[in-house]
């Protein structure tokens, strides 16, 4: 700007005269004073808009300097999962064995237990089944023998290595009857084999298509159990301060001063074989009835709660923190008919009324609030041509009443559940069949009570749930083998070509061939009517917006809404893309 200091002097009305009797830093400082001054005065030489332009780029220029480095770091990279986080969930119920053997009628044992041990086999988020504590298994030719290779960086909570010889252990308790497990049916004539710490052959005497689900059962830990006898097995402290192998361990539990369990606390398992968890602690609280879980979240005592029912929705507040799933599960509401019992539906035409005579959906709507999708028959579309070749019988009242014309008027007893959901089920139920001239008694009975009606096979009509797993084998649903106790055939269904069906299924190991096979025999069911098949309600799991990751879609049992658990996360960072 300036070619020599005589310019520089002239800028800041340094007189030559002047110029020789300061020394050059005297100069400097003179100069330093006369350039701040001028500086004082640019803005009384600016108006008030150039002035305020001046600090609007200025601050852009400042912004830009500061933005830059930001912008470029979150362009280069990524929010990914990263290790921390607790939550709080209440699930009704109170556990009593955390138990993989003894857990199978208690959904809060249940639900320690997917936590806390791990099985051979499990399923993932979409209801398919993976290894879990097999490396890989091979199926011999004839479908008869399974080897099993165990992982081998799997280790129990207090870390000794899982072997062949925990495997082996967990499956002859459950076959032995002195240990009273409920897991013994799907095990019986089921031999093993060691051939290795981290290898076994299960032997089967008739193949079994559906074998591998059996694998699914949790592992216990043989070094803590063999001494135990079978007398004190449901007595053991273990029952209750388990050690497993699963994504978490356990930590604590508390009760309330009558001894009841209110609590337990478990914590990530840093070792677990496919990876820590991320989310650090997990508590878990139970309660007596939903009314009390939905009052504890209500008071913001719960982050997320196990299940709540259609009806109770409207009693959930600050829904907006929760995740809604509608998870999908295996099951169906129906009514079975029992032509043993009842002359009158021995007649087909009356079945198929009622069957005419039943509009799914207002019970959809009215019982589920939408929750929820028809049943049209015992397995689902996934085993149709079309969703459309189920729905054989829709809803349509003057056909009913055209199959019953000249009938004498029919009187008929409705057996079911004190639980609500089916209590108001069947009174729907009643209302749409006398529009069709169909008098109906209701029965409401205590589980007890409905539990040996359902032995003895002692009701006209059963209103009554199903459950199947992801891979139905409905042979113990409907196989004429099963009309008595202990077998579930509640309609007493008895065809030969369904029976030959079934069997011929569950020794296919193709899952299309099997599939064909279960296609035909939906299609000589739904032929015969021997049920109204009703509703199948979405499991609804509120789950707090906090975690992530959770993309469990289909569940087998409610404990599987934690299937993919070791995903699930809270806490993020920043990662290279």
């Amino acid at each position: 700007m300036f070619k020599d200091d005589n310019q520089l002097d002239d800028f800041f009305g340094l007189k030559p005269a002047d110029r020789d009797k300061f020394s050059r830093d005297t100069k400097i400082n003179f100069k330093r004073k006369k350039f701040k001054e001028i500086l004082l005065l640019v803005p009384q030489l600016l108006s008030k808009k150039e002035r305020h332009l001046i600090l609007l780029f200025s601050a852009v220029i400042i912004f830009s300097l500061i933005a830059i480095p930001f912008a470029a770091y979150r362009h280069f990279t990524e929010a990914a999962p990263d290790y921390g986080g607790s939550f709080v969930e209440g699930v009704v119920g109170e556990p009593r064995y955390v138990n993989p053997l003894l857990s199978r009628t208690n959904d809060a044992d249940r639900d320690l237990v997917s936590l806390i041990y791990s099985g051979l086999m499990k399923y993932n988020e979409e209801g398919k089944l993976i290894p879990d504590l097999i490396k890989s298994y091979e199926v011999s030719s004839d479908g008869l023998n399974y080897t099993i290779y165990l992982k081998e960086n799997a280790r129990w909570h207090d870390g000794i290595n899982i072997t062949a010889d925990d495997v082996i252990f967990t499956i002859q308790t459950a076959q032995n009857p002195d240990y009273g497990s409920p897991e013994r049916l799907n095990w019986q004539g089921v031999e093993i084999e060691r051939v290795g710490d981290y290898v076994l052959i299960f032997k089967l005497k008739n193949k079994y298509a559906q074998f591998l689900n059996n694998l699914t059962i949790k592992i216990l830990p043989k070094h803590l159990w063999q001494d135990i006898k079978p007398i004190n097995f449901a007595f053991s402290e273990l029952n209750l301060k388990p050690v497993g192998s699963g994504p978490y361990k356990f930590i604590k539990l508390k009760k309330d001063k009558n001894g009841r369990i209110i609590s337990y606390k478990l914590t990530a398992n840093k070792s677990y074989h496919e990876g820590r968890p991320f989310i650090d602690e997990i508590e878990i609280f139970f309660f007596n009835s939903e009314d009390e879980l939905i009052e504890s979240y209500n008071k913001n005592d719960l982050d997320s709660m196990g299940f709540v029912s259609s009806k109770n929705l409207k009693k959930v507040k600050f829904k907006q923190r929760l995740n809604m799933h509608q998870l999908k599960i295996p099951r169906y509401f129906a009514v079975f008919f029992n032509q043993n019992q009842s002359k009158t539906l021995s007649d087909k035409n009356v079945r198929l009324a009622l069957n005419y005579g039943t509009d799914k959906n207002a019970l959809i709507s009215k019982l589920l609030e939408g929750n929820g999708i028809t049943a049209n028959s015992p397995l689902g579309e996934e085993f149709s041509e079309s969703k459309e070749s189920l729905d054989k019988y829709p809803y349509d009242v003057e056909k009913a009443k055209e199959l019953l014309a000249g009938k004498e008027k029919i009187s008929l007893k409705l057996s079911t559940s004190s639980w609500p959901e089916l209590t108001e089920a069947a009174n729907l139920l009643k209302e749409q069949w006398a529009q069709i001239g169909i008098e109906v008694h209701v029965e409401v009975m205590q589980t007890p009570e409905l539990q040996q009606v359902i032995r003895e096979r002692n009701y006209e009509m059963l209103l009554f749930g199903e459950i199947l797993t992801p891979d139905p084998d409905p042979f113990s649903l409907w196989h004429s083998s099963q009309k008595r106790d202990p077998g579930l055939n509640l309609a007493l269904y008895d065809n030969k070509t369904a029976d030959t069906l079934l069997e011929e299924a569950r020794l296919l190991l193709s899952p299309t061939e099997r599939s064909k096979k279960y296609e035909s025999f939906q299609k000589t069911l739904i032929e015969d009517v021997p049920a109204v098949f009703l509703y199948n309600p979405y499991y609804l799991y509120p789950q707090t917006k906090q975690i992530k990751g959770a993309e469990t879609k289909i569940i087998s049992m409610p404990s599987d809404r934690f299937a993919n658990i070791n995903k699930w996360y809270m806490e993020t960072k920043r990662v290279l893309k």
